[in-house]
Order: structure tokens, then C-alpha cells, then sequence
């Protein structure tokens, strides 16, 4: 079951448009996982593309970083998505980009860097329910095994696509329940936007 086989398959899945549309990017992995017809994706969501000049590529304006995503052969919807957002903001940019694949049941979390370290929410947007977290591990993959009760040492041995299974087959499970806030109230509760280029050396 290779990455290319996968790529085939992607073409029947909620990750085919945004494949086509050149979103997935800087894949850790994008291939078909240890469960049959899942594939699998983690990397970066581009949400906001540069204009283009001439032939000139230039990278995305706006990125979900950190992304992890889970689509079914012949289903039209992600069950399963979450990655690291700089704002809060952000959040209808990552509905919009998402837009058909997202469904009322599907799980979705968003980690974001400028909401209260003390605070979780739930985030209706788009007939889906977004989980909006703090960053406080400082990566999405260990928040989601921090939030799911899942030991770190227990995945050491998988590869990369047997950790985004575990991760995704237990947000499935996911049913606590926070605030429920909407996104206008968001705005209004979130904090300033970090800069990600200050403090680094130049």
C-alpha cells in the first residue's frame, strides 16, 4: 500500500478537492493508512494563496499548520481534521477552505494561540461543530493525545501513519462538551495575534 496507490485513492475521498486545489502541502503523510479504505493526511492546510506573479510559485499567505485530516474511500466528508492556527480568526478561513467536506457529525479541533489558556469551546460554523482549544503542548499531536487520554510511549513503535489513526479513531470517540460560543463571540474573547517571526534570530 504505497503513497502513489494512495494518490489514486485520494480521488475518491473529501480530500480530493482540496488535493487538486494544491492545499495539501509539506505532507509528513498523504497515503492510504493501516485502516482499509482510510487515507491519511498531515501536513499543512494552505487556507490563503499568494497572488502570482508571472511563473514566480510563492508560498501561501495563510496556513492551518500542523494539520492532520482522515478521509474515506467514497465518502464525501472528513469525519476527522484538526491543526494549529495562529488566531482564532482563522477559523472561518479553515470552514470556507473545508466548506463540502465538513458535516454535523464530523470532528473537528483547532488549536489556537490566542484564546484563554484556561478556556475550551465549541464553535458551530458551516453545520459543523468545531473544538476550539489552546495550544499548550506546543504541537497539535500531542494536544489531541493529551485530550484523548492517549500514552505517548504506547504509539512510539507506530509509523506515522498508524499515530494518525490512533489519534483519529479516538477523536471519533470524542463526546465532552464545552461552551458553546459563537464564532462572533470568539472574536470578540480572543487575545492579540502573536508574531511567529519575533525572537527569532535573524
Amino acid at each position: 500500500m504505497t503513497a502513489t496507490l494512495a494518490l489514486k485513492e485520494i480521488d475518491d475521498t473529501a480530500l480530493a478537492r482540496l488535493e487538486s486545489e494544491g492545499r495539501l502541502l509539506n505532507p509528513l503523510h498523504k497515503a492510504l493508512t493501516g485502516v482499509p479504505g482510510r487515507v491519511g493526511f498531515r501536513g499543512e492546510l494552505a487556507l490563503r494563496f499568494a497572488p502570482k506573479l508571472a511563473d514566480e510559485a510563492r508560498p501561501p499567505e495563510l496556513l492551518c499548520q500542523q494539520a492532520m485530516a482522515v478521509a474515506n474511500v467514497g465518502e464525501k466528508h472528513l469525519p476527522f481534521f484538526a491543526g494549529y492556527l495562529l488566531s482564532f480568526e482563522y477559523l472561518k478561513d479553515v470552514a470556507e477552505v473545508l466548506g463540502d467536506t465538513l458535516s454535523a457529525g464530523g470532528k473537528y479541533f483547532l488549536f489556537c494561540d490566542n484564546i484563554d489558556l484556561s478556556k475550551k469551546y465549541q464553535v458551530p460554523y458551516k453545520g459543523a461543530m468545531f473544538y476550539v482549544l489552546p495550544i499548550l503542548e506546543s504541537t497539535v499531536y500531542n494536544e489531541m493525545l493529551d485530550l484523548l487520554y492517549l500514552e505517548k510511549n504506547d504509539l512510539k513503535k507506530k509509523d506515522t501513519a498508524g499515530k494518525l489513526d490512533a489519534v483519529a479513531n479516538a477523536a471519533l470517540k470524542f463526546d465532552v462538551t464545552f461552551d458553546v460560543i459563537t464564532y462572533e463571540e470568539g472574536l470578540a474573547l480572543m487575545g492579540p495575534v502573536r508574531n511567529p517571526n519575533e525572537n527569532r534570530p535573524v
